[in-house]
Parts: C-alpha cells; sequence; structure tokens
C-alpha cells in the first residue's frame, strides 16, 4: 500500500475533502500514476451531489507518471500519460474502435468500483470508491487501466493536457470526428462552457465559414470569439433563433451543450434542411422536441459521448493540435494548487472560470 492524499465525498451531498488514504499496487494491465494534473469536470460535480454509494473518490481528468505497471499492462514506469474513459475493449463497440460506446460503460465509469478486496482506495484500512471512469484522479496517485491510460509519445505541460481525458475530445471530437463539417459549413455552439468552446475550437480547425457561439455569459462569449467564433449571441436577447438565421441562412450543424429545452428548441429552429443537431450536454433528462419541424425538414438527431473517439488515437491528435498553435488550451484553463481542492471545486460549482485544473507541487494562477 502507498500513501496518498485525496478528495473524499464522505457523506450524500457534501463537497469533498482532502484527506489521507490508502492506494494498492496495479495488477495485470493497471498502472499506478502519479498524478501531476487534474480537471474539475462538471460530470464530477453533478455526479458527485446525487451519489450515495460512499465514501467516494471522482475525478476523470488525471494527467502524470506511470510509477509501477502491472505484468500485463502497455504503459510503462516513465510514461506521461493522459487517463480517459474506461472501456472494456471486448464488446462489439470496443472491437470496432468505438470503446465510447462499450457495452460495459456503466460499470467501467459510473458506478466507481468494487468495494472489497480489489478496491483500488482504502481510508482507515475499509475499502473507499477508487474506479471512477476507471481512475478516480483527484488523488495524488491513481490506478488505471492500460486502455484508459494513453501514452504521450513527448512530454506536454500537465494542466493543459488534462481536459484532453474527457471535455476537450467531446467538443472537438463532435465537430470533427461526428459531424465532420466542412468548410462551407455554417454551425452553431449553444453553451460556451468547456465544451461548447472545444467545439468552437473544432469547428475552426475544421475551416468552417460561419461559427456562431451562443452563452448568456458576456466574458464566455468574448473568449469564444478569440477562439474562433465569427459571431456570438446572447440567448436571453428577443429573437436569438432570427439572429442566427440571419447569420447562417440556416446552419448545417448545431452542437448543444446545455440540455436545455428552449436551446434544443431553438438548435432545432436554426438548422436548414437536413441538418443535423448533435447531443452534448447532461442537464434536463428529457426534453420536448419540434417533431413537425425535426419531421418537415428531416434533421438529424445525434447523442455524442466523448466525441465519439478512439482515446488511444484522438487524444495524441489533440496533443498535436495544440503544439501546432491550433488548440489553445492555455485560453481555457485556470490552474489551482491540489492543496487548494476547495476553493477549485466552488469555481467549478459556480462555473466561475472555464475549466479548473488541480496542479500537485507547485502553485496555481
Amino acid at each position: 500500500m502507498l500513501n496518498a492524499r485525496a478528495a473524499v465525498v464522505l457523506e450524500a451531498g457534501a463537497d469533498p475533502q482532502l484527506t489521507d488514504v490508502q492506494i494498492r499496487e496495479p495488477v495485470g494491465d493497471e498502472v499506478l500514476v502519479r498524478i501531476e494534473a487534474v480537471g474539475i469536470c462538471h460530470t464530477d460535480v453533478s455526479v458527485a451531489a446525487r451519489f450515495r454509494k460512499l465514501p467516494m473518490v471522482f475525478g476523470h481528468e488525471g494527467v502524470g507518471t506511470v510509477v509501477q505497471a502491472g505484468l500485463e499492462a502497455t504503459p510503462i514506469p516513465g510514461d506521461q500519460v493522459v487517463l480517459t474513459f474506461a472501456s472494456c475493449g471486448t464488446c462489439p463497440n470496443c472491437r470496432a474502435d468505438m470503446p465510447a460506446y462499450c457495452e460495459r460503460s456503466t460499470d467501467l465509469n459510473m458506478r466507481g468500483s468494487r468495494r472489497d478486496e480489489s478496491s483500488a482506495l482504502y481510508l482507515d484500512g475499509a475499502p473507499v470508491g477508487g474506479g471512477f471512469f476507471g481512475q478516480s484522479s483527484f488523488c495524488t496517485y491513481a490506478l488505471a487501466g492500460s486502455r484508459n491510460a494513453v501514452v504521450l509519445p513527448e512530454p506536454i505541460d500537465a494542466a493543459l493536457a488534462a481536459p484532453l481525458g474527457c471535455s476537450v475530445q467531446t467538443g472537438v471530437g463532435a465537430v470533427l470526428n461526428v459531424l465532420a463539417v466542412q468548410p462551407s459549413d455554417a454551425i452553431v455552439v449553444f453553451g460556451a462552457g468547456v465544451v461548447g468552446l472545444s467545439a468552437v475550437m473544432g469547428a475552426r480547425i475544421a475551416g468552417c465559414r460561419t461559427i456562431v457561439a451562443v452563452d448568456p455569459i458576456a466574458q464566455r462569449r468574448t473568449l469564444a470569439t478569440e477562439l474562433g467564433a465569427t459571431a456570438t449571441l446572447d440567448p436571453t436577447a428577443s429573437d436569438m433563433a432570427a439572429a442566427v438565421l440571419e447569420l447562417t441562412g440556416g446552419a448545417a450543424c448545431a452542437v448543444d451543450t446545455t440540455a436545455r429545452p428552449d436551446a434544443l428548441a431553438a438548435a432545432v429552429a436554426v438548422l436548414r434542411e437536413r441538418g443535423t443537431l448533435a447531443l452534448l450536454g447532461l442537464g434536463a433528462l428529457t426534453a420536448e422536441l419540434p417533431v413537425a419541424a425535426i419531421m418537415g425538414k428531416g434533421l438529424t438527431l445525434r447523442g455524442v459521448v466523448e466525441g465519439d473517439s478512439d482515446p488511444q488515437a484522438f487524444i495524441p491528435r489533440l496533443v498535436d493540435l495544440h503544439r501546432r498553435g491550433e488548440l489553445p488550451l492555455d485560453r481555457i484553463v485556470s490552474r489551482y494548487p491540489f492543496d487548494d481542492f476547495d476553493r477549485a471545486w466552488a469555481a467549478a460549482k459556480a462555473a466561475d472560470v472555464v475549466k479548473p485544473v488541480l496542479v500537485t507541487g507547485e502553485v496555481g494562477s
């Protein structure tokens, strides 16, 4: 057992609290990773608020260095890895290089792992849930499997790499992998959080002629413009849909990161005939949709998980885009020392910053 420091949810509905834990050695294809940075995602906040199988450690955007590897592991000690979602590798979707739709995805990512002798983490000798997204990286060390530990060929600033594990690959992947937009296309992105801004960057990388970002927060709209949006709109302004239609003539694609019924209705309204709406948000679990308009225009509604990406191939591609200056991750990341977890968590809950990233061993900015 190795001593570690983790943010643990101890009581239902409570915020995570930093405390000392123990982590076991890796077995099989597992690797033990010394976490250098980890992003706080909206999924961490929303799931932690309702999770009941406690105690539990969340965190699913970890980056660090492999310090120990199981006998069947692919990464080796010394490798820098980006941790991402877990998948089984054997179901039909995994074999088709679509691990985001793994048949065991819920068990491997959302249940938090077993709380028995195989548990990754222990608190005062008792098992702690330590397998959120196959990593539970709100900890100074994390156990992950070889499939969800992506080795980087060259070192990168860990704080900038952290969002690649989930939010950035989701937004960029939705545009490049799913919508496969063309330079002649107009695209509208609803919500300018980290996933929406990543979609904006993906659309700029693809060379879309018109990129409209819709968000009520002025600072987010300004940042969207700096990252590639050709126009921004406040959804609270009057007749926002008419403004989008005037800008685009009818969009080929729309990306919704909000899951708000009003945003979904607006997205349907601004799409041209046979357009596509990509659904990325997990806010409202149900929403009314204008069925007549969807049918009449022949629209496609497409749910998207993790950008339809194969992380082992797509995350290195994102790193390359960053190195070439096409994915300015520094514009979306705000660093916090790991020991200042409470402040970073509060910023994430209040949406005060785009992407709070906890950094171990150094002072944040």
